[in-house]
């Protein structure tokens, strides 16, 4: 079949006339073909989805009552562009609530964002010219790298690494891309790793930032998801708010993800340049959701209640695997567990499984056993675990645990 002229109208950023050719299967692609030949090959066994990094539950009640009646009402339905002046001021409230960090002005320092991808998709557009570098954690969330490179933009990869507690090494960065920086993206506490950043590395990043003139976005989605202390901003550090603006989510401590309602707080600039982006990308969303976000940031009780849900999985999960074998250590936030994976599995049998990649231990973990991670093997073997699997009460909890510890006792790791 003659191949259609539209082939050779694609744009180089999304591979040009090569544009769906590809035929390398994405590692979430490949989770979702695995799931379904175990499911297949296994009809009579449960799967146990411990990859998906979305909450298990339903917003709170409060939440969705107040979107039904601020849906029905004819106030709320025409454009919202970049927000209401309501859900700013009780942004700034929350900011100061939660994080302590007061002073923010509703008007100059806070956006509302249509959930924080939306958001760091739109941040190169306002910053990176070609040649410009943007400075990311590797693992991690690749969004907004992927909009700096559609600008001719580059990324220089900050590795996470176990032995420095999973926090990049910014004296590790070359000179020749210190120069050309012109951005740094952080996520703390950090998917996939769960680490959590401390106030004394954001003092080394502000004074790095201002020492090299570098614009900081601190990804903070999970940023209340904590399990011991109280909640970190960047803005919490003297000097922040020159250099930094975090991204806030309802989604993860507010069990909205499908929701989109997010926030940009920080620098007055870099909001400005954002709002400016924004303004002529969307038409903000819809009021009615923006209400239900007040309603919930006014309650961030909700999030602690999520907080120690996930705590207490996070206790199971980690004691179920060190009985394996597994080097799992409880994170300080976040839903995620990230775990080495092993090098092989023995059967009880005799029967010795060799695994290369944490790719190739995480495909077999779904196809033997039902239980579905995901594998990181940007720096080193790894899997993640995330404790948002679907469990109604702490008895189903703890039988889903259970039921991954009997699962793996099968088997002798070696690491």
């Amino acid at each position: 079949m003659e191949e259609s002229f539209i082939q050779s109208q694609f744009s180089e950023r999304i591979g040009g006339d090569s544009f769906g050719k590809d035929t390398a299967i994405y590692k979430f692609e490949k989770i979702k073909r695995a799931k379904r030949a175990a499911m297949k090959e296994h009809p009579k066994m449960a799967l146990i989805d411990m990859g998906v990094g979305e909450p298990d539950q339903m917003a709170y009640p409060e939440v969705v009552q107040t979107l039904q009646r601020e849906a029905a009402l004819p106030e709320n339905r025409g454009y919202a562009d970049n927000g209401s002046s309501s859900f700013l001021s009780v942004a700034a409230h929350y900011m100061e609530e939660v994080f302590g960090v007061s002073g923010i002005d509703p008007e100059t320092e806070v956006l509302h964002s249509i959930g924080s991808k939306t958001a760091l998709s739109m941040l190169p557009a306002c910053f990176i010219n070609p040649g410009d570098v943007v400075l990311m954690t590797t693992p991690g969330y690749p969004v907004l790298g992927t909009h700096a490179e559609y600008y001719g933009g580059e990324v220089y990869k900050m590795p996470l690494r176990e032995e420095s507690g999973f926090l990049p090494d910014l004296n590790a960065i070359p000179a020749d891309i210190l120069k050309r920086a012109k951005m740094m993206v952080l996520n703390y506490p950090n998917n996939p790793t769960g680490a959590s950043a401390t106030k004394e590395f954001f003092e080394q990043v502000v004074e790095f930032a201002k020492k090299n003139e570098i614009i900081v976005i601190q990804d903070a989605a999970y940023s209340a998801l904590i399990f011991e202390g109280e909640p970190l901003s960047i803005l919490q550090v003297p000097g922040g708010k020159d250099v930094a603006i975090e991204l806030h989510s309802l989604s993860k401590g507010f069990n909205m993800t499908g929701w989109r309602i997010g926030f940009v707080v920080g620098n007055p600039l870099i909001v400005a340049a954002y709002g400016h982006v924004k303004d002529n990308s969307d038409s903000g969303q819809f009021l009615a959701i923006q209400k239900a976000g007040e309603a919930a940031l006014s309650r961030p009780w909700i999030t602690e209640e999520i907080s120690a849900k996930y705590s207490r999985r996070m206790d199971n999960l980690v004691e179920a695997l060190r009985s394996s074998g597994f080097n799992a250590k409880k994170p300080a936030g976040s839903f995620f567990l990230y775990v080495k994976a092993p090098k092989s599995a023995k059967t009880e049998a005799g029967e010795e499984i060799t695994f290369s990649t944490g790719e190739d231990f995480s495909q077999w973990l779904i196809r033997n056993e039902l239980v579905s991670t995901v594998p990181w093997d940007e720096v080193g073997a790894y899997v993640r675990f995330s404790v948002t699997f679907e469990a109604h009460g702490e008895e189903n909890e703890r039988r889903v645990i259970d039921e991954i510890r009997n699962r793996l006792s099968k088997y002798s790791f070696s690491f």
